[in-house]
């Protein structure tokens, strides 16, 4: 990404964060670091920590994105990115970060105008000579397509895999539909024709079709293709963009595989993640 395209992400950013608005007046302090703030002219995701406090209402919604094995901080992410791209979030990291000798840059505090962190912005000079920062906890099975995987992410699939706890490989997803008349009729009942959830659901299905998994024992981004087999047992759980990876210890804890289409879009390639319980599970 550009650098003039990740500093109108952030603009667009403090001027949401400006009309405070749910759960944005929740946010006390919000970081930057990475390629941004060393002034390089290309960078990979725009990296945001983000400080936050609590009241009843995020608690309660909080508690059942965590029950319901959904990401719990993506309406705060959709609130503050928009319909953007391009900027990956880490939520109450500050200190974790600092002990890792992780340079932060501080945009903006609680009780300070917004103003002044676009003043801070503006004050972070270009640098053609600083170059992408390297990314890090990246294996050489998801090297290539690191950029596309977020930090926290990218922290979880390094521990599992070098603890013996998971294998992980990486490839391109072929752009293809299931033959079951049962997975289309799923996917067609959950997603418009032209919806990139759509399209990532469908290919994924396929894939996994294709090496022999019964589709009748796969769970489709958070829900059974067939109601009426509950109670079978879910050998592989397909994860969408990243939505439910917070519950994804758990199906590999039980023996269950985790196949995670990256984010997709309506026209760019797909790319996925399969990832297999370890012996060491």
């Amino acid at each position: 990404m550009k650098r003039e395209r990740a500093t109108a992400v952030l603009c667009e950013m403090l001027d949401r964060l400006e009309q405070s608005a749910w759960p944005l007046n929740l946010v006390e302090e919000i970081f930057l670091f990475g390629s941004y703030i060393r002034g390089a002219l290309e960078v990979g995701d725009v990296d945001i920590v983000v400080q936050h406090t609590a009241d009843e209402r995020w608690k309660r919604e909080s508690l059942d994105a965590m029950f319901g094995g959904r990401d719990g901080y993506a309406v705060m992410r959709q609130a503050l990115r928009g319909r953007r791209r391009g900027v990956s979030f880490q939520f109450q990291d500050r200190s974790a970060l600092e002990e890792e000798g992780i340079e932060l840059f501080l945009l903006w505090r609680r009780g300070e105008p917004i103003d002044l962190a676009r003043q801070r912005l503006t004050a972070i000079s270009p640098d053609p000579a600083a170059g992408r920062a390297p990314r890090d906890h990246v294996l050489p099975a998801y090297e290539a397509i690191a950029d596309q995987i977020p930090r926290p992410v990218r922290i979880d699939l390094h521990r599992l895999c070098t603890s013996g706890g998971a294998t992980v490989s990486a490839f391109p997803l072929l752009e293809a539909q299931p033959h079951s008349a049962e997975a289309l009729t799923h996917v067609d009942e959950r997603w418009t024709p032209h919806s990139p959830l759509r399209r990532g659901a469908a290919a994924a299905l396929a894939h996994l079709e294709n090496l022999g998994q019964a589709l009748d024992h796969v769970e489709l981004h958070g829900q059974y293709l067939d109601y009426s087999k509950t109670d079978e047992v879910i050998e592989c759980f397909i994860d969408l963009g990243w939505r439910y990876w917070r519950s994804a210890n758990r199906y590999l804890d039980d023996g269950q595989a985790w196949f995670e289409v990256l984010p997709a879009t309506v026209r760019q390639p797909l790319h996925a993640l399969y990832i297999t319980p370890g012996s060491r599970r």
